[in-house]
């Protein structure tokens, strides 16, 4: 693993030299709630991420342990991504993101739908969900 420069100690600088670009976040939210695991999944994503990019931050991640590559079950020329534990750990501060957004930006009506339901029990949700992607580990 490439070792990241820390710019300091501080736990929120050292997550943000992890995930804190433009677009790594968007791949995590990708692979937890929209069901994406190969790279051209990630390309359609309506944000548009640029190919090389795509590349920098899928490795980056898998570098850090917050996905992994797996084989492709149906094609030797692909690989799938899925979130590790390091990555599924990521779910709540995923949520608190929805959460502030919704507040402060204009969300569609199904996905504020959707936000109302978590805040009436978060700690539920967030379980179900972490059951939900180590479901996908098997």
């Amino acid at each position: 693993m490439e070792k990241i420069k820390k710019r300091s100690d501080c736990p929120v600088s050292c997550s943000l030299d992890v995930f804190g670009d433009k677009w790594s976040l968007i791949i995590i939210r990708d692979l937890m709630f929209y069901n994406k695991s190969t790279y051209n999944d990630f390309l359609k994503s309506e944000e548009g991420i640029a190919t090389n990019i795509l590349a920098s931050r899928l490795k980056v991640l898998e570098e850090n342990g917050v996905i992994e590559k797996l084989a492709h079950p149906d094609s030797k020329a692909k690989v799938l991504y899925r979130l590790t534990q390091k990555g599924v750990d990521l779910l709540p501060i995923i949520i608190e993101i929805y959460i502030w957004s919704e507040k402060y930006f204009p969300t569609s009506p199904e996905l504020k739908a959707k936000i109302k339901e978590v805040k009436k029990d978060k700690d539920k949700f967030i379980k179900q969900m972490n059951e939900d992607l180590k479901s996908n580990w098997i």
